[in-house]
């Protein structure tokens, strides 16, 4: 049941989003931890998360000309929490236009098809990307293996 379904032009629109700029380059670090505590968060202040967890990766080289990566986890809310506490943002609007999209269907391992696909198809298209993507976790089957993700990358054409 692998699949990639593509869009050249889609809107990514957010709302109520906590975020938590992630400290990948601790030796503790751990994605899972940090959502859990970004959802227990959310649940002390008495908000709900509305949505599934949503991951933000922006490539850049620094100035030593080494490639660098920032990765920021976001869950939408269905209310905007006002005491927000470090580590974490709350943002009212993310929006996004002019993404270039893929709905991948398939194993988790390989959902580096995905980011690829639309990288192909920008550059047969010979459409200029931004070089960040926001990756939506739609759902999960954890039976089967199959996950439902969707990857957004601004066009840099806009």
């Amino acid at each position: 049941m692998n699949k990639l379904i593509t869009n050249r032009t889609k809107v990514l629109k957010l709302t109520n989003v906590l975020r938590y700029v992630c400290q990948i380059e601790k030796e503790d670090f751990d994605f899972n931890i940090s959502i859990v505590q970004m959802q227990s968060f959310i649940r002390s202040k008495g908000a709900v998360q509305v949505g599934p967890l949503i991951q933000y990766i922006n490539s850049y080289v620094n100035e030593n000309g080494e490639i660098k990566m920032d990765i920021c986890l976001m869950l939408q809310c269905n209310t905007y929490i006002h005491s927000i506490e470090e580590p974490y943002k709350m943002e009212s609007v993310i929006r996004v236009p002019n993404c270039m999209y893929c709905r991948y269907i398939g194993s988790e391992d390989k959902l580096s098809f995905a980011y690829q696909k639309i990288q192909i198809e920008a550059f047969e298209n010979d459409i200029p990307l931004k070089g960040d993507s926001y990756t939506v976790f739609v759902s999960r089957d954890d039976e089967n293996d199959i996950i439902t993700a969707d990857v957004f990358m601004e066009r840099a054409d806009s």
